[in-house]
Formats: structure tokens, C-alpha cells, sequence
């Protein structure tokens, strides 16, 4: 049987990390998350060997998360480890919330440091799109802070429980005992099939120091590692006993209250007095009710030294489970291993979508880094987005947005048109921030919106057409920005039937009764013939001023040309000056000599 698929995580670490005894591989955590890697102080010798964590402070976001692909389609036993930062500056036990896949898996309570099962959660998962989400949810107390993930494959069929069982159904391990084991140990202590999870398994001696007792064997157990849970052997070589005494045993432990636990009780007759059936009967009661009658080990699972798997499911209204093993036939009862887990419906998820649409905005409304936005808006339920409003989609069996409340937030972004992506929006409310940009026409599409209030923020330009195809909307408030234009006629409409509106303290809107009168107005077509015309024109004038510069230029070469021939010019007026003279002054003689007449020659 091919080996199954593991991923293990250190994380804080900057470099892949192989661990003793078994060199288990750990790869770094680079580029899984965001938090600040810190040096580590394993609360319990149960926490891996590792020598780092990451935290995640509450300044980066409530919730913080790691998402892990290439993990291949099927079953898995998912576990994180918890730790605390070595520095004396940090509180030495945060308290906070686990979930995978959006559903939340467990919640650290006061004095976990203290208790050997509780450093950890866990849980059986059905992961079905190749990847995991592991989120840690803070609740004011304290930095999260985890030190490993492991993502181990499974069988398919493991903890099958009954027709609840299923891929939308997770198992929360609430409880895993050996009894009669004075060490606690995992699946790989004990030689283990891989297949298993490498469950751990804590130690219980007593159920009642003085009343019971323990009982151990070094012979083979037959039927434990078998598919789907592959139950290592060593876990049936110890039980607890009852004695002459108090010959029945009660087991008590905390549980939250109204909800379903599945018990799974591990039995193989060890004690070397009982020789045969029907030398040990006993029944079997969960929190009074009998659910197991006539428990015979030899009988039902065919002989000595061998295990037998008894599995059943109880409501649980109260805060304690107790689970008695009350002797029928013989003198006393036995039980090898306890394992107790709730079975939780995963929570549906929010439509992948709109997650990607708040994701979007997150970046262009410039969301402060306190609000965190990391994993799913709506789930787990006792965790959603600050700033969102969900609704269950019951046609779609997922999550959608209705809310969008990020009023004086500080944020300094602009809405884009990519807000249309939340259809389901039925109120937005983005006022007293420092949004800049135009009021997108995709709102005009978001039909369920009922309140959309964008006032004192830096918006411009004009309200777009589109807002007066929103039939539901009943509150609009677009005050104290920079808004110009007139306001759609529909929207003035719709004063008339009720609906609150507001667009003071905007000078350049016009158009409606307490706002200014606008000017003729203009249809699309006139606007565009005029802007037609207008460039028309300017291509006149541009054509104009190049045939002016065209000739200023011949004009300025011309008397360039002129300057440089000036000396030569000069002397050629000079002399053609001098002839005109000459010339004038002999015509001048020539008619005085006629008028005097011939002369006389003596």
C-alpha cells in the first residue's frame, strides 16, 4: 500500500528541519503566511521538537491564516501545535481560536499550558479542492501563536460513524485515552500504520485512584492495524480493570454542551483470568442511557487477544460526558482506549466570487492593516470579517455579502467599479473617510441596494445615470463631497415616493428643489456634437497658426539672406547712382546747346 501524503510545517522556521527520533521532515513555513517569526518554548514534551513559532500580532488583523496547496483531494487528519514566544515581554498564554476550512476546530481556554491534550487541536477533515486553510482567530488575549501544522492523509472510510458520516461532516477530536499506559504516546511511538494520523494517544493509570487497577501484556493482539482506522497493536496491551471492591468503572470528562459526540471505546481481553465467553459481561452507558448491552470481548470479537471496536453517537445537553461500564456477568469491567470527538457540520462557505470582489476592494480602498481581512468574510460564524454583513444563500448553499459598513475608517482609496461584484448588497456604507475618484455607474447594477451612503468623502464629477435604475433604494446620502451636475431626474423622482436623499454640501449640483438651477441642458447627442466642433475648431487654429509660423519662417530667411548680401549690394546702388548722375548732368548740357542754338566760327 503506497505511502500516505503528509505535509509538515515548522513554522517560524527559515530553512526545512528534520527532527528526532523518527527525522521526521518539517519544511519552512516561507511564503505560507504573514506574522513575525520568534523563537519557541514547547509548553508540553508532547509539542514537536522545534525550535521556532510564528505569531501574529493583533495590530496585523484579528484573523490571520495559512494556505497551503497541492494537497491532494481525500481525507485528512489535520493538527496545529501551539507555543510561546521565549521573550519575557509577551503574555506566556494567549488565548484564541481555531478553524480549518472555515470551520472553527477549537478554542484555547485558561491554563491549556498545563494540560498535555490541549497544546494542540485537531480534527478529521474532507479537503476537496487541493487545498487547506488553517486560520487562527485572536480573541483579545494575547498574540497567536502556533509552532506546527501537519496535514496527514487518511482513509477514506476512517471514523465512519454512521449515515451522518460524510464530506461535509468534521470530527473534532475532543478525547484519545490508553488505559492502563503511565506514558502518553502517538501512533509512531507505538509502530504505528502511517495510514492512522499518528493519533496521540494520552496516558490515564485510574479512573478512581484506590478503585480500579492496571492491567498490561507483551502478547501479539490480533485484528488492531486493519484499514480504515489502522489501530497501532500496542494500544490493546494495556487496560484499566475494575476490582472486587468497585467492580464497574465510570469515566468523566468536560465537554461543551448540546452538541453530538461520536465515542469510540477500544476493548481486548487481556486479563489472563478469563478464559472464555461469557466469563465477562457488561453493559455500557453513556451519561445514564444504556447504549451498549451484554458487552461479551471473547464472544464478539472471537477470541482472547483480540480487539474489538464499539462505536456510537450521543446528544450531550450538559457540560460533562460520562461514560460507565457496569458489569453483568463477572466481577469486574475492562476498557483498553477511549476516544470521544464532536462531530461538527462544516460551515458552507462564502461565494468564491465575492470573496475575490472584497479582496479587490481591501487593496483599492486602501483598508487599514487592523481589519485584518484574511480567510473567509463570513465564516466561522463566530468570527466574520469587521466591516461585512452576511446572509445564507439557501439556492446557492453559500454565503453572500449584504453589508458593507466601513464608515469613518480612515480609508483613502477609491471605489471602483469592481463593487458590483458584491450583488447581493442590500446597504454600503462608505462615509466619513477620504475616498477619492468618481461614484461608479456599476453601482446602478447592484439591484438589492437599499442604502448606499458615500458622504464626507472627496468623490468628483457627476452622479452616474445608472443610480436611478435602483428601484429598492430608499436612503441615499452623497453629501459633502465635490459632486457637479444635475441629478438624475429619476432620482428627483423618487423623492416623491418616500425616499430619503441627501446631496448638500455639493456646489456643483443642480437639478432638484434645494439645489441650484441648472443650466439648458444638453442632450448626449448635443454633447457630443459639441465636442465634435470643438475639436473641429481646434484643428482650424492649429492649422492656422502652422501656415503663420510656415511663413514667418520664408519672411525671416529671406532677410536673413538680404543681411548677407548687404556690402555688395551697397556698392552696386553706389555705382548705379553714379551713372544716373553722369547721365543727367550731360542731358543737362545737351539742352542748354540746342536752346542757345549752333555756334558762330569766325
Amino acid at each position: 500500500m503506497a505511502a500516505p501524503f503528509a505535509m509538515r510545517i515548522s513554522c517560524g522556521a527559515r530553512e526545512d528541519v528534520h527532527t528526532p527520533p523518527t527525522n521526521t521532515l518539517w519544511f519552512k513555513d516561507f511564503a505560507y503566511s504573514g506574522g513575525i517569526p520568534a523563537n519557541a518554548t514547547r509548553p508540553s514534551f508532547t509539542t514537536p521538537p522545534l525550535k521556532t513559532l510564528r505569531y501574529f500580532p493583533l495590530s496585523d488583523g484579528p484573523e490571520n491564516c495559512y494556505n497551503l496547496n497541492g494537497v491532494p483531494i481525500g481525507h485528512y487528519s489535520v493538527r496545529t501545535f501551539f507555543g510561546l514566544i521565549a521573550q519575557p515581554s509577551f503574555d506566556n498564554e494567549p488565548l484564541f481560536d481555531i478553524s480549518v476550512e472555515g470551520t472553527q476546530i477549537g478554542s484555547l481556554s485558561s491554563g491549556w499550558t498545563d494540560h498535555d491534550d490541549q497544546v494542540f487541536a485537531e480534527a478529521r477533515v474532507f479537503l476537496a479542492d487541493s487545498t487547506a486553510s488553517l486560520c487562527l482567530h485572536s480573541t483579545g488575549h494575547g498574540d497567536p501563536a502556533i509552532v506546527s501544522i501537519e496535514i496527514l492523509q487518511v482513509d477514506d472510510r476512517a471514523y465512519y460513524f454512521g449515515p451522518d458520516w460524510g464530506r461535509g461532516t468534521i470530527l473534532r477530536t475532543v478525547k484519545r485515552l490508553s488505559c492502563g499506559n503511565g506514558k502518553p504516546k502517538f501512533d509512531a511511538d507505538y509502530s504505528g500504520d502511517q495510514w492512522g494520523g499518528d493519533r496521540f494517544w494520552d496516558s490515564v493509570t485510574t479512573f478512581q485512584s484506590g478503585y480500579d487497577q492496571e492491567r498490561s501484556t507483551e502478547e501479539s493482539i490480533a485484528q488492531a492495524s486493519l484499514p480504515p482506522n489502522f489501530y497501532p497493536e500496542g494500544l490493546y496491551q494495556t487496560a484499566i480493570i475494575g476490582t472486587s471492591q468497585q467492580p464497574d468503572l465510570d469515566y468523566t470528562m468536560d465537554v461543551d454542551p448540546n452538541r453530538n459526540y461520536s465515542v469510540w471505546l477500544h476493548f481486548a481481553e487481556i486479563d489472563a483470568l478469563v478464559t472464555g465467553a461469557g466469563e465477562r459481561v457488561f453493559d455500557v452507558l453513556i451519561n445514564g442511557d444504556t447504549v451498549f448491552r451484554g458487552v461479551d470481548i471473547i464472544k464478539m470479537s472471537g477470541d482472547h487477544y483480540t480487539a474489538l471496536v464499539l462505536n456510537t453517537t450521543v446528544p450531550v445537553s450538559g457540560r460533562t460526558l460520562t461514560i460507565r461500564f457496569l458489569p453483568k456477568t463477572g466481577n469486574i469491567a475492562i476498557i483498553n482506549a477511549i476516544e470521544v470527538f464532536e462531530i461538527i457540520i462544516a460551515e458552507s462557505k462564502t461565494s468564491v466570487d465575492e470573496v475575490r470582489t472584497l479582496q479587490t476592494l481591501k487593496d483599492e480602498l486602501m483598508l487599514p492593516l487592523r481589519f485584518g481581512w484574511n480567510g473567509d468574510p463570513c465564516v466561522p460564524q463566530q468570527h466574520p470579517w469587521s466591516g461585512i454583513d452576511c446572509r445564507f444563500n439557501s439556492t446557492s448553499n453559500n454565503w453572500v455579502i449584504d453589508g458593507l459598513g466601513l464608515n469613518n475608517q480612515g480609508l483613502r482609496g477609491f471605489l471602483s467599479p469592481n463593487v458590483s461584484g458584491l450583488r447581493h448588497l442590500q446597504s454600503i456604507n462608505l462615509s466619513g473617510n477620504s475616498i477619492q475618484g468618481s461614484i461608479p455607474s456599476s453601482l446602478g447594477t447592484i439591484a438589492s441596494l437599499e442604502l448606499l451612503d458615500l458622504s464626507y468623502n472627496f468623490l468628483n464629477g457627476s452622479i452616474p445615470e445608472s443610480l436611478g435604475q435602483l428601484t429598492s433604494l430608499k436612503k441615499l446620502n452623497l453629501n459633502g463631497n465635490s459632486l457637479s451636475g444635475r441629478v438624475p431626474a429619476a432620482l428627483g423622482g423618487r423623492l416623491l415616493h418616500g425616499a430619503s436623499f441627501n446631496f448638500t454640501d455639493n456646489a456643483g449640483l443642480c437639478g432638484i428643489p434645494g439645489l441650484p438651477t441648472c443650466g439648458p441642458h444638453l442632450s448626449a447627442g448635443a454633447k457630443v456634437g459639441i465636442a465634435f466642433g470643438a475639436c473641429v475648431a481646434l484643428l482650424l487654429l492649429v492649422m492656422c497658426a502652422v501656415c503663420w509660423w510656415k511663413r514667418r519662417q520664408n519672411i525671416l530667411r529671406t532677410q536673413q539672406i538680404a543681411a548677407r548680401e548687404a556690402p555688395y549690394a551697397k556698392a552696386r546702388t553706389h555705382f548705379s547712382r553714379d551713372i544716373q548722375l553722369a547721365r543727367h548732368q550731360n542731358h543737362g548740357h545737351a539742352r542748354s546747346a540746342a536752346e542757345n542754338g549752333p555756334s558762330l566760327l569766325s
